[in-house]
C-alpha cells in the first residue's frame, strides 16, 4: 500500500504522522486482510469523494480567479468557512480511518501469533498421530501381561480342578473302602455275637456235661457200692454154703445147685460189670471228645473273636486315619478354591480398571484427532 498526501489541503504533522505508519505485508492470513481491505475501501469511499471535489475545485481554480476578484469579501468568507469544514471533516475522517487501519493491522499481528500458535500445535498433533503413543504402548503391554496372567490362573485353575476330581475320586473310593469296613465291620460283629452265643453255648454245655459227668461218677460209685456189697454178699453166702456143705455131706444135690447158682450169679456180676465198664468207658470218652470239640470251638471262637477284634481296631484306626486326610485334603481344597477365586477377582478388577482407561485414554485420542481434523478444515 501507498502512502496519500494531500499538501493544499493537510498540514504537514498529519501527513508525517500518516506516512510514517509501518507497512504489512499480510501473506499468511489472508482473509484478515480480505477483511481489512474491504472495511478500508467502505471507509475510504468519503475520501475520494472528497478528492474529487477538491481536484475539481483545483481545476476551476485557474478559471475563477478572475471572477474571484469581482466577488465580495462576503463570499469569500463563505466559500473559506466551507472550505474549512471541509477539511475539517475529511482530515476527521482520515483521522478515524488512520485508527480503524492501525486496529485492523494489531489485529492481523494477532491472528499471526494465533496462526504460528496453531502451526505449531498442528505440527505436535501431528507428530503424536504419526508416532504411537507411549501410554497406550504400556497399557497394552500391561493389558497382555494381565491376560498372560489370567490364562496362566484359568491353567492354573484348571489344573485345581483335575486335581480336585482326582481328590473327589480319591474320596469317593475312601467313601466306598469306609462304607464297606463298616459292612465288615458289622458283619464282624454279628460273627462275633454268634461265636459268643455258641462260646455261651458251648459252656453251657461244658458246664452241663460235667454235671453229667458228676452225676455219672457218682452213680458209678453208687454202683460200685452196690456191686461191691453184692459181691459181699455173694460171698458171704458163698461162705455160709460151704459150711452147709461141710456139714451136711449127705446133700450133694444142693451142693451143686449152689454151685451152679454161683456160676450164674458170677457170670451175670462179670457179664454186668463189663457192660458197667464198658457204657461207662464209653460214655465217658463221648463226654471227652464232646468237651475237646467244645473246648476246641470256645477256643476257636475265642482266636475269631481276637482277630475280629484286631481287625477291627486296625479299621477303625485306617478310617480314622482316611478321614483326617479327608478333612485335610477338604481343607486344602477350600483353601486353594478361596485363593484362586481372590486372585481370579483381583486380575478381574485390575483388568476392568485397565480397560476403562483404555477406554478414556481412547475418547481422549479420538476427541484429539476430531480436534486436529477440525483444525485441518
Amino acid at each position: 500500500m501507498s502512502s496519500f498526501s494531500y499538501e493544499p489541503y493537510y498540514s504537514t504533522s498529519y501527513k508525517r504522522r500518516y506516512v510514517e505508519t509501518p507497512r504489512v505485508h499480510i501473506s499468511s492470513v489472508r482473509s484478515g486482510y480480505s477483511t481489512a481491505r474491504s472495511a478500508y475501501s467502505s471507509y475510504s469511499a468519503p475520501v475520494s469523494s472528497s478528492l474529487s471535489v477538491r481536484r475539481s475545485y483545483s481545476s476551476s481554480s485557474g478559471s475563477l480567479m478572475p471572477s474571484l476578484e469581482n466577488l465580495d469579501l462576503s463570499q469569500v468568507a463563505a466559500i473559506s468557512n466551507d472550505l474549512k469544514s471541509i477539511r475539517t471533516q475529511e482530515k476527521a475522517q482520515l483521522q478515524d480511518l488512520n485508527d480503524r487501519f492501525a486496529s485492523f493491522i494489531e489485529r492481523v499481528h494477532e491472528l499471526e501469533q494465533q496462526n504460528k500458535v496453531l502451526e505449531a500445535e498442528l505440527l505436535v498433533l501431528r507428530q503424536k498421530h504419526s508416532e504411537p503413543s507411549r501410554f497406550r504402548a504400556l497399557y497394552e503391554q500391561e493389558i497382555r501381561d494381565l491376560r498372560l496372567a489370567a490364562e496362566d490362573a484359568t491353567n492354573e485353575k484348571q489344573a485345581l480342578q483335575g486335581e480336585r476330581e482326582g481328590l473327589e475320586e480319591t474320596l469317593r473310593n475312601l467313601q466306598a473302602r469306609y462304607e464297606e469296613e463298616v459292612l465288615s465291620r458289622e458283619d464282624a460283629e454279628g460273627r462275633l455275637m454268634e461265636a459268643r452265643k455258641g462260646a455261651d453255648e458251648a459252656a453251657l454245655a461244658r458246664a452241663e456235661l460235667e454235671k453229667r459227668i458228676d452225676s455219672l461218677m457218682d452213680e458209678i460209685s453208687f454202683l460200685k457200692k452196690v456191686h461191691e456189697e453184692e459181691i459181699a454178699e455173694l460171698q458171704a453166702q458163698i461162705q455160709y454154703a460151704q459150711i452147709s456143705v461141710e456139714m451136711d455131706v449127705t446133700k450133694p444135690d444142693l451142693s451143686a445147685a449152689l454151685k451152679d447158682i454161683r456160676a450164674q450169679y458170677e457170670k451175670l456180676a462179670a457179664k454186668n460189670m463189663q457192660n458197667a465198664e464198658e457204657w461207662f468207658k464209653s460214655r465217658f470218652t463221648v463226654l471227652t471228645e464232646s468237651a475237646a470239640k467244645n473246648t476246641d470251638a470256645v477256643r476257636a471262637a475265642k482266636d475269631e473273636v481276637s482277630e475280629s477284634r484286631r481287625l477291627l481296631k486296625a479299621k477303625t484306626l485306617e478310617i480314622e486315619a482316611c478321614r483326617g486326610m479327608n478333612e485335610a485334603l477338604e481343607k486344602q481344597l477350600q483353601e486353594l478354591e478361596d485363593k484362586q477365586n481372590a486372585d481370579i477377582s483381583a486380575m478381574q478388577d485390575t483388568i476392568n480398571k485397565l480397560e476403562n482407561e483404555l477406554r478414556t485414554t481412547k475418547s481422549e485420542m479420538a476427541r484429539y484427532l476430531k480436534e486436529y481434523q477440525d483444525l485441518l478444515n
